[in-house]
């Protein structure tokens, strides 16, 4: 009887063969590392989960928007998406495609899906069919219809340049052509000066650069003649007063006095206010002394020139120089 058997009939445990062991430990590794492997892929969704994702605009069949729709679109999947399968992808992007034409089509393609009929069978294949439909066959051509026809308008020329980047890219256009496109959709007034300066730009980046300096420092400038301008309406200003000018003995109005009602001939007095009305009911006693009439000599209200007391004041202090040159002579 071998040692073997007699282990086996006295309760002994056998050892099992060193093959079977390094097994089952390879077996228990493999395990271990595919439940990592899982843990990770969770972690990692989850984390995704919480980034904020731009969702698409909606589509519905301009040209202009087939790149920025299938862009965002295209980036919101992987992001969110990934775990997500193909037909629920589709239905998602196909439930951002509404209106015009575009509705017509979206219904089209999701008979075919359902009938089996439709060669789409992934989200890339539905953007490459979107591209097709409704894009442009040339997008180089888009980009060149629209150099020729952008201009700064009403813009500031920050936002002129970049759009006109974003334009030119793809367009094929560089060089001496790239510029005289920049140039002629600048403001007039920027394009003379930069034409007209002792060393104007030669590269499109240094057309840029100085067209932006340029127009800041225009707008700088404006504001700064706005506030100036204010500041100098304020009272207390430069400003010279209404109602023409003044002069004369004792800040007289050198423009001659009305007597139809007080003030300025033509109506009005020295505040443009006009004078008291005379009651027709109320005796006549001031008749003849001017009560109700203006002087002549001084513009005040209730007297007449002769009886106005600011001229003979000055009769009185022209009189004793009188005496004193007739004295002296």
């Amino acid at each position: 009887m071998s040692r073997q058997q007699q282990q086996q009939q006295q309760g002994e445990p056998s050892q099992a063969p060193a093959h079977r062991q390094q097994t089952r430990e390879e077996q228990l590794l493999a395990m271990i590392a595919t439940l990592q492997q899982q843990v990770s892929a969770m972690l990692l969704q989850q984390q995704g989960s919480r980034v904020e994702v731009a969702r698409p605009q909606m589509f519905s069949e301009k040209m202009e928007e087939v790149s920025a729709f299938i862009n965002a679109a295209c980036l919101y999947i992987r992001m969110k998406m990934t775990e997500e399968a193909a037909t629920t992808q589709m239905a998602w992007v196909l439930s951002y495609v509404q209106g015009g034409v575009a509705e017509a089509w979206k219904d089209n393609l999701l008979d075919e899906l359902a009938k089996g009929e439709s060669e789409v069978e992934s989200a890339e294949q539905l953007f490459t069919k979107i591209r097709n439909d409704f894009g442009e066959t040339s997008e180089e051509e888009r980009k060149i219809e629209q150099l020729r026809t952008i201009e700064q308008g009403s813009r500031t020329c920050d936002e002129y340049v970049q759009e006109f980047k974003k334009v030119a890219r793809g367009s094929g256009y560089e060089g001496r052509p790239l510029i005289e496109e920049f140039k002629r959709g600048l403001s007039g007034a920027i394009r003379r000066k930069l034409v007209e300066a002792e060393e104007p730009p030669s590269t499109i980046r240094e057309w840029q650069e100085r067209a932006v300096r340029l127009d800041r420092n225009q707008r700088q400038s404006r504001a700064e003649e706005r506030v100036l301008g204010r500041n100098t309406a304020r009272p207390g200003g430069n400003a010279q007063p209404r109602g023409g000018s003044y002069g004369g003995r004792e800040g007289q109005i050198t423009q001659r006095w009305g007597d139809n009602g007080g003030g300025y001939r033509g109506g009005g007095n020295r505040g443009n206010q006009p004078g008291p009305r005379r009651d027709p009911n109320a005796m006549d006693v001031d008749r003849g002394r001017g009560g109700d009439r203006t002087c002549y000599h001084c513009g005040k209200w209730g007297h007449i020139a002769r009886n106005c007391w600011e001229r003979n004041k000055a009769r009185i202090v022209d009189t004793p120089q009188e005496s004193a040159k007739e004295n002296g002579g």
